[in-house]
């Protein structure tokens, strides 16, 4: 992880951000996963093989999708507009919980004759950002259909949805909850977490990546434990399994790992002890 830059003062994550709304969000639990937690203790010392997560961005043309995201990544808003061709990406880096972590975020394009090229880059993404502009209705109904085009290139089961509301600014308040009843009618539907933001302001722009980039990286931690095999934290483990440095775990097709396992003694003469942190590091060429 030395390849990677460093990583700036306000990219850094020590808590998990809480969502916008608890109606509709992901999980509306206080803090990070604690098999995440401990993983993450002793992963600081260890290589890490899930420190870069895939987001693309879509929705209707002039909705602000590239605003959104150069108002987070260079803390800029640009007034005029330009119309994205095909794809734009940008790559912001992270450290959550002490580990490096990188959001690949693609931007891609709203316009109706650019949505071929666009859709060839929706493959393997971890986390959807569908965007709507808050004080267009229809925008927000076409919504639907661009989630649809996104998930017909991935697995629906691995996914985290975000449902996200630009132009905050522009919208009077009487406008601003009748618009956020539908959308968050729309994220309990089809299982999103709903957003917020003003991309020319800044309100709530921040908050949202992190907010991405914390989920994305829990998501990414859980399922890399749950790949490298059945040991959890908090697992009685017999003495007789142990090797030098921890446990080797064996993953699908019996291909060892080489996990290292915090291991904590129960009692001095009982010959078990309890897992305390997972690290898993994959083997080269798997």
């Amino acid at each position: 992880s030395s390849m990677l830059p460093p990583v700036k003062k306000d990219r850094v994550i020590t808590q998990l951000p809480q969502c916008f709304s608890p109606n509709a969000a992901l999980h509306t639990k206080d803090g990070f996963h604690p098999q995440v937690k401990a993983m993450c203790q002793f992963q600081r010392t260890a290589t890490v093989s899930f420190n870069i997560a895939k987001v693309i961005v879509v929705g209707d043309v002039a909705v602000g999708k590239t605003c959104l995201i150069s108002r987070f990544c260079r803390g800029a808003f640009d007034k005029n507009y330009k119309a994205t061709i095909g794809v734009d990406f940008e790559m912001e880096h992270f450290e959550v919980l002490g580990v490096p972590f990188s959001l690949q975020l693609w931007d891609t394009a709203g316009q109706e004759r650019f949505k071929c090229i666009a859709s060839t880059y929706y493959r393997g993404a971890q986390a959807i950002i569908v965007v709507f502009d808050l004080s267009s209705v229809n925008s927000l109904a076409h919504a639907r259909q661009w989630l649809e085009d996104a998930m017909k290139e991935n697995d629906p089961s691995s996914v985290l949805l975000f449902l996200v509301g630009t132009k905050k600014d522009l919208s009077s308040p009487d406008q601003l909850s009748q618009i956020e009843q539908e959308a968050i009618r729309l994220s309990e539907e089809i299982k999103a977490e709903y957003w917020a933001v003003s991309a020319k302001s800044g309100d709530g722009v921040r908050e949202f990546f992190f907010r991405v980039a914390s989920l994305t990286f829990e998501a990414n931690v859980l399922s890399e434990l749950e790949r490298s095999g059945s040991r959890h934290v908090g697992d009685i483990i017999s003495e007789s399994v142990r090797s030098q440095d921890g446990l080797l775990l064996c993953g699908k097709g019996g291909r060892t790992k080489c996990g290292l396992v915090g291991y904590e003694k129960q009692e001095p003469t009982s010959g078990k002890g309890r897992v305390v942190y997972i690290g898993v590091q994959q083997e080269e060429g798997d």
